[in-house]
């Protein structure tokens, strides 16, 4: 049989069963099994933190003695996945597999805006090759903190789409929800931002754990453990919601420090044009492109200290 992973922790998987072939498996499809690995060993899976992360699709049998019980056999080709660089087990952590669209999420206050996040979050969709869009949640808020307005637009003026959303009083849920239609969608961002709440708002009923605000810190609370798929209704293929746990921090992964200004949308165009070409570091040279860029307001100067710090802690 075929299924998709939904969720996984500690290497027990739920697996959402396809059907299998249109005989008498068929009566199977949409039933989750509670899975594990076969040999605790998968194929092509070497060198990630984790074997397997929801929106995989897996080959697996069901245990004749447990109804609800399965085994894993194999992994089937995956597309694009979401990975971040795992510093405990010094490896790729992958947090989405098979993933059309990447939304990071963000806020303009509540926990307050961060764009050195935000732009290590796009970087790595941007690695992955997947499309991406910022979601500013909260945003009827956003009128009180005209700097987070600012730099939506300067996201906007570099090519991404920028989504003003608010959970609480429904602003850009439905375009959300036909943004999502038909894919698999991923939400990344840090605790408090409102993955969560965002879950609630398109699909009724599910009642997804909200947290609050840790209030000494203004920064979100973990509610949400491991990433989960969880199926968007109304749509007429497939489509699912992957919602993360928060981040504190992101180190980017499938990059060297080197090839960073590649990945960046602004900085990019300006690479090799340095009087010292490559090898010039974006710093203090004389002739430096980047720094000629910053100062004409071309780049901004957090993303520019988001590269600085990006640059310095992959090469480090």
């Amino acid at each position: 049989m075929k299924g998709l992973v939904l969720r996984g922790s500690r290497n027990i998987f739920t697996v959402r069963s396809d059907g299998g072939d249109p005989s008498a498996l068929s009566a199977l499809g949409g039933v989750e099994f509670e899975c594990r690995i076969k040999g605790k060993v998968l194929k092509g899976v070497d060198g990630y933190y984790n074997p397997l992360a929801p929106g995989d699709q897996v080959r697996f049998e069901v245990d004749p003695l447990h109804s609800q019980k399965g085994l894993i056999l194999g992994l089937e080709e995956r597309t694009r996945i979401l990975t971040r660089f795992n510093r405990k087990g010094q490896a790729p952590q992958i947090l989405a597999a098979n993933v059309d669209l990447v939304c990071c999420v963000t806020t303009t206050s509540a926990p307050p805006f961060r764009p050195r996040f935000l732009d290590r979050a796009i970087l790595q969709a941007d690695i992955a090759g997947i499309p991406v869009v910022v979601l500013c949640n909260k945003s009827d808020l956003l009128e009180t903190d005209p700097d987070t307005e600012v730099r939506l637009r300067d996201y906007e003026r570099i090519g991404y789409q920028v989504l003003r959303v608010s959970a609480c009083t429904g602003e850009g849920i439905d375009t959300l929800r036909s943004l999502m239609a038909n894919r698999f969608s991923v939400l990344l961002g840090q605790s408090g931002v409102g993955k969560s709440s965002l879950v609630n708002a398109l699909i009724p009923g599910i009642h997804s754990k909200v947290g609050l605000l840790n209030e000494k810190y203004d920064r979100g609370n973990h509610t949400t453990t491991m990433s989960v798929a969880l199926e968007l209704p109304g749509c007429e293929n497939r489509t699912f919601i992957i919602d993360t746990p928060g981040l504190r921090h992101l180190v980017p992964d499938g990059i060297q420090g080197d090839d960073l200004i590649l990945y960046l949308r602004d900085f990019a165009p300006l690479a090799g044009t340095c009087a010292y070409g490559l090898s010039c570091s974006h710093q203090s040279e004389p002739g430096c492109k980047i720094l000629e860029a910053v100062a004409a307001g071309e780049i901004h100067e957090d993303r520019y200290e988001s590269f600085l710090r990006i640059q310095d802690e992959l090469r480090g």
